[in-house]
C-alpha cells in the first residue's frame, strides 16, 4: 500500500488547452472518415499517432511522478525520458505546474520535493540485492532483469506502470 503522486498543469496552462480544445471543436471536420476515425486528424510528436481534440486536451495533463510506501523509499517514475531525464528537470517540471496525490489533495511542488526526498532514507529498493536477500536462491532472471536503480540521489523505477 502507498500513495501515488502527479504532476498537473497550472490554472493557466489548463485554460490555455481548454482554449485551443474550443479551437478545435469549432473546426471540426465533419466527413463522414473522420468520424469514422474518432476525429482524430491532429498529429502526435512522435510522427506516428494521430489525436482526437479530446486526446491532445489531455495528454500530459497528468503525470505521474512516483510513488512513497511505508518501509521503501520513494521511487520516481521517469517515463523513459519523456517529460524529463535528469534530477534538475524532475525538479524543474514539478515546480512548472501543480503537485497532486491520488486523492486530489494538492501539494505545494516544494513540500513535495523535500518529502520525497526525505521520505523512508533507510528504506528498501526493489533492486537484485533486495530480491536475492526476500527469496534466496531465485534464478537471477527476474522481471526481465529491470530493478530500480538508484541514480543522483533518487531511485528511479525501471517500470512506467505503478499501481
Amino acid at each position: 500500500m502507498g500513495t501515488n503522486y502527479y504532476r498537473i498543469p497550472t490554472e493557466a496552462e489548463i485554460e490555455g488547452r481548454r482554449q485551443l480544445l474550443l479551437s478545435r471543436i469549432a473546426d471540426l471536420d465533419l466527413s463522414a472518415a473522420n468520424v469514422a476515425y474518432g476525429f482524430r486528424d491532429i498529429q502526435e510528436e512522435d510522427g506516428f499517432d494521430q489525436l482526437s481534440p479530446w486526446d491532445e486536451f489531455e495528454s500530459g495533463a497528468r503525470v505521474h511522478l512516483g510513488k512513497r510506501g511505508g518501509g521503501w523509499r520513494f521511487t520516481w517514475n521517469f517515463h523513459e525520458g519523456r517529460y524529463y531525464s535528469t534530477r534538475e528537470g524532475l525538479f524543474a517540471f514539478i515546480r512548472a505546474g501543480r503537485v497532486v496525490d491520488e486523492y486530489g489533495t494538492q501539494l505545494d511542488p516544494d513540500e513535495f520535493i523535500q518529502m520525497a526526498l526525505n521520505w523512508c532514507p533507510d528504506g528498501e529498493i526493489f533492486n537484485l540485492n533486495y530480491v536475492l536477500r526476500k527469496e534466496p536462491g531465485r534464478s537471477l532472471i527476474y522481471r526481465d532483469n529491470q530493478y530500480d536503480r538508484e541514480e543522483d540521489g533518487l531511485v528511479i523505477s525501471s517500470s512506467t506502470d505503478f499501481s
